[in-house]
């Protein structure tokens, strides 16, 4: 009776021990959970408060009627429109390049990844000088395109160029360790059962990436509508041409309108809103999947 006892004192001592070298003190935990909620009041919900409340200060109308002015129009239709030509090329371009990547073995695919992961690497304002040293009207390729009759800087496709060059990795680089993972075998399966390639990819491929691919499209997203360094570079700040929303931001606050510009940034704060929204609900619903698959 006395050793069983003995026994239990030691395990119960053992099991203490345990506990106190591998979990953190009560006020270490305390401690923590303090700083990050100070931080994301002061560098989060405090700006969010500070905008909202900038942009409804003097009411709707006031709020409306900075909406539908004419520059802040044309400056969310060329957002949109920028986003909508953007986001579905860099989707093309992710898949094809996470699909070679990841599926194949050849010759220079380390400088593919790196060329890939360069847009992390530079500065937007030295990308948007890279293409008015090679676009501009004294660029490598100005005076022929001045020939042509073809603009690019201080025009729309320049600022096409310079936001899809910043958002190419997000697709990309959410898909390659998705399909590493994935590995192959399924596609070989599939192929050698005699379905086609575009069969294999609309019914195999596809499906298993679709989660994935729906994340990176979000984050694509997100980057294309707040680009601002590289786009201010391009763009030329031409009002109601040139301007995406946050530059047209920018001038008004600029011009000490500073009501008309929280009322575009609580529209641009807005759509980043939605998709943080949609962002959780596509990690809750992979979340969940994985969880079903390991049951």
């Amino acid at each position: 009776m006395t050793t069983s006892t003995t026994v239990l004192e030691t395990n119960d001592t053992l099991a203490t021990r345990w506990r106190r070298a591998t979990e953190e003190p009560a006020w270490l935990r305390l401690t923590l959970i303090g700083v990050a909620l100070t931080f994301l009041a002061l560098f989060l919900v405090l700006p969010l408060t500070v905008v909202l409340y900038g942009a409804f200060e003097q009411g709707l109308d006031v709020w409306y009627a900075a909406i539908r002015d004419p520059d802040a129009m044309a400056a969310i239709r060329l957002t949109l429109l920028i986003v909508a030509i953007v986001v579905p090329l860099n989707t093309l371009f992710g898949i094809a390049a996470a699909w070679a990547i990841a599926k194949f073995e050849f010759r220079g695919k380390p400088i593919l990844i790196s060329l890939i992961d360069m847009p992390f690497a530079i500065s937007p304002v030295v990308v948007g000088l890279i293409f008015v040293i090679l676009f501009g009207s004294q660029g490598w390729l100005g005076p022929w395109l001045s020939s042509h009759d073809l603009r690019i800087i201080f025009a729309v496709p320049g600022i096409v160029i310079v936001i899809a060059f910043g958002t190419l990795p997000f697709i990309a680089r959410e898909l390659i360790p998705l399909m590493q993972q994935q590995g192959k075998e399924e596609e070989e399966a599939s192929l050698t059962l005699g379905a086609s390639g575009w069969k294999t990819f609309w019914y195999v491929t596809l499906p298993n990436i679709k989660w994935g691919l729906i994340y990176g499209i979000i984050l694509c997203n997100a980057r294309a509508m707040g680009e601002f360094g590289a786009v201010a570079v391009v763009s030329g700040r031409i009002r109601g041409e040139t301007n995406t929303m946050p530059l047209h931001i920018e001038v008004l606050y600029n011009e000490y309108m500073f009501t008309a510009a929280f009322a575009v940034s609580s529209l641009l704060t807005g759509l980043a809103l939605v998709t943080i929204a949609i962002k959780s609900v596509v990690e809750w619903h992979d979340e969940r999947r994985q969880r079903l698959a390991a049951n």
